[in-house]
């Protein structure tokens, strides 16, 4: 179907609904209901055809239908809080309070800005006996009463997922009143749900001098914080919390996420055992508490440990995706004929989407470990398609900056900047692709007496998102334009920053890993910052490269990775951006190619000590000995001696990857340039 007959199919519908929803006003229910179950057999999936339907049945006092919609319903938008509303209204309709109750909880659980379920739940409490609820389901239909109707119905755009529609109202509705608390923090929320979190860090920073005791607001601000890995900060924000209340969970369980990103796997560990003791039979977030501690344990190299705790998960939610993906994502486990079984039975178009894609990548794993390399190859192309289809990812912003870089980036520019930066050389910083083996590059590293393994650090890339501004224009965007403009002393400021942040995760060693592989679209900004660092271009063969791009979930980031035109287009632009930094910085990087690093360890080892200007140590041939936390898909790989096995694994999949062979073209050949 073409672009143009698509939109047309969706307007259609959005018409149709729009009919509906008219003739339900009127309470025309019987119109309404036909009109609905014909759209329906068009649109079985859609999710206001199917609530509007349920509603129309409902006033028609058709209850059991009402009821099975809703079943429906729920199966494919169970997030969708007036789906739990209108279910309540069913129960009350037969006088069944218990379940109607349950129902409208979980529906403000979703959305606490809806008033029909606050009212009814003051009602219900009321009837039951039960004053405590009542009154605070009283306290908060005033509270809802108290709000711009445009905040209330924002906030319900935002808690059923139209994240678009609720930040259009929202700011029209800042821009006419100014400053307003809650839709300060409404906006905030919905920045950090769209991942920009440094819009919402200042929005939750305005709430808060305002409002210093708006606790919501504070546990927001931490929950941003972490996810711009403002991890002390957080842990700041969190100690206030927790003052107030030590014993909430949500508090806790950041907390223990706080931990983790500081790298303190054994206090983590320690933190989950405490939350799972303390959870409630049937806890809703004990699959994921597991998870989390099976991590911890994994990164500490405690694999059996994390091998259980997976287990755990796994049982506690039978479709609980990342719970089998982390078990294949160990690389060395293998799963049994019992589990394959269950994990079939999950991957159904029933399960949501998240724990699907989870599934279907845990699947292509198990069968390409079992050699069945047909079946292996459809579960990875699915689980690609399903990723891909959630992402909002778009390869021509990554080649524009390939493009600027080169224009900006000069040879000429770095010698007009001769001098920036500060002379520390206490930082190595490795890139490249992911599955390029550059954790391997870390670890050898990171067994010399001298050098700190640490993770992949966050630093660089919140920088360039600051020099990059709030409003940002993808057409047109300011970075890396703005490093031309960038006077001295912020390169300066950036570079102490830097050195400073990173304490956190270091213990007093000389030198130090940064194992941020996209830091190679940054190394302008790396040599302005730190001229005498040591920068490492991790390189593999790319059909290898792409291919275990391609069969690897991450955790987050990554998004070019889920199609074979995306990881090929990337590969490409990667190429060509290290060969102008090689042109410009000439022997500024030093580049390791996977192969040779296998084929010849010892030799490979000597050159990048070498080059970091270390003395050899035979404990970086012996890498595998070294213990120390590794958070990278490859951290069981690379706690064994050399692994040649994964450098021809592409092959068994030759006969489905010519589109990525002729995608890549003339990059078979130049990457050994």
């Amino acid at each position: 179907m073409t672009a143009t007959a698509t939109a047309h199919v969706t307007s259609t519908v959005e018409f149709e609904v729009a009919r509906i929803r008219a003739l339900v006003r009127e309470r025309r229910f019987t119109d309404g209901v036909a009109a609905a179950a014909a759209l329906l057999s068009r649109v079985p999936e859609n999710r206001d055809v199917l609530h509007l339907l349920a509603l129309g049945q409902r006033h028609l006092s058709r209850i059991a239908d009402a009821l099975a919609t809703l079943e429906q319903l729920e199966q494919f938008h169970p997030g969708y809080s007036r789906l739990y509303q209108e279910r309540g209204h069913c129960y009350v309709a037969v006088q069944d309070a218990p379940r109607a109750i349950h129902a409208f909880l979980r529906a403000v659980a979703i959305n606490p800005a809806l008033p029909p379920s606050w009212s009814m739940l003051e009602g219900l409490y009321r009837m039951s006996g039960d004053a405590d609820n009542a009154g605070r389901a009283a306290a908060h239909v005033a509270k809802l009463k108290s709000l711009p109707q445009d905040v209330i119905t924002a906030t319900g755009l935002f808690s059923d997922g139209d994240l678009p529609a609720a930040e259009k109202m929202i700011r029209a509705f800042l821009l006419a009143n100014g400053d307003h608390i809650e839709a300060m923090r409404l906006l905030a929320r919905i920045g950090a749900a769209l991942e920009v979190f440094d819009d919402a860090e200042l929005l939750l920073e305005g709430v808060l001098q305002r409002v210093p005791g708006y606790v919501a607001a504070r546990h927001d601000y931490a929950s941003v914080l972490l996810g711009r890995h403002k991890y002390q900060q957080a842990l700041a924000e969190l100690d206030k919390l927790l003052a107030i209340d030590p014993a909430n969970r949500q508090y806790r369980t950041l907390q223990a996420t706080a931990v983790v990103g500081l790298g303190d796997h054994s206090r983590a560990i320690s933190l989950y055992a405490d939350l799972l003791r303390g959870a409630p039979p049937g806890s809703p977030n004990a699959a994921e508490l597991h998870l989390s501690m099976a991590h911890s344990l994994k990164t500490l190299g405690r694999g059996a440990d994390a091998i259980d705790e997976y287990r755990a998960a796994a049982r506690e939610r039978s479709d609980f995706g990342d719970a089998y993906w982390s078990l294949a994502n160990l690389k060395t486990y293998r799963f049994s004929d019992a589990e394959l079984e269950a994990m079939r039975h999950a991957e159904t178009a029933a399960t949501g989407l998240v724990d699907r894609y989870h599934l279907c990548f845990a699947l292509g794993k198990a069968y390409e470990d079992r050699a069945e390399y047909s079946v292996s190859w459809d579960y990875y192309q699915r689980g690609n398609e399903l990723k891909r289809a959630a992402s909002r990812y778009r390869p021509e912003v990554i080649e524009l900056n390939t493009v600027n870089q080169k224009q900006v980036c000069t040879r000429e520019f770095f010698e007009r900047r001769k001098g920036d930066g500060v002379a520390s050389a206490a930082p190595i910083f490795v890139v490249g692709l992911p599955r390029s083996g550059s954790t391997l590059i870390e670890q050898i590293l990171a067994s010399h007496s001298a050098v700190e393994g640490t993770q992949e650090l966050a630093d660089v890339p919140r920088y360039v998102l600051e020099l990059q501004g709030r409003e940002r224009d993808f057409e047109s965007p300011r970075y890396p334009g703005v490093l031309a403009l960038l006077p001295a002393a912020e390169v300066v400021r950036f570079a102490e920053r830097y050195l400073h942040d990173t304490r956190v995760y270091r213990t007093g060693k000389p030198r130090f890993i940064d194992k941020m592989p996209n830091n190679f679209r940054h190394i302008g900004l790396i040599h302005l910052m730190f001229p005498n660092a040591k920068i490492i271009d991790a390189r593999r063969e790319p059909m290898a490269c792409c291919f275990g791009n391609l069969k690897q979930l991450f955790a987050r980031g990554q998004e070019f990775a889920y199609s074979i035109e995306d990881i090929a287009r990337y590969y490409r632009t990667y190429l060509e951006l290290m060969e102008h930094w090689d042109a410009v910085l000439p022997g500024r990087v030093l580049r390791v190619h996977h192969e040779d690093l296998v084929n010849d360890l010892e030799s490979s080892v000597r050159l990048i000590l070498g080059f970091c200007e270390l003395p050899f140590e035979h404990g970086c041939v012996e890498f595998h000995r070294t213990e120390r936390s590794i958070r990278t898909a490859s951290s069981e790989q690379v706690r064994q001696p050399i692994f040649r096995g994964g450098l021809e694994q592409w092959r068994n999949f030759d006969t489905w990857l010519s589109p990525l062979r002729e995608s890549l073209g003339d990059a078979l050949v130049r990457y050994r340039a």
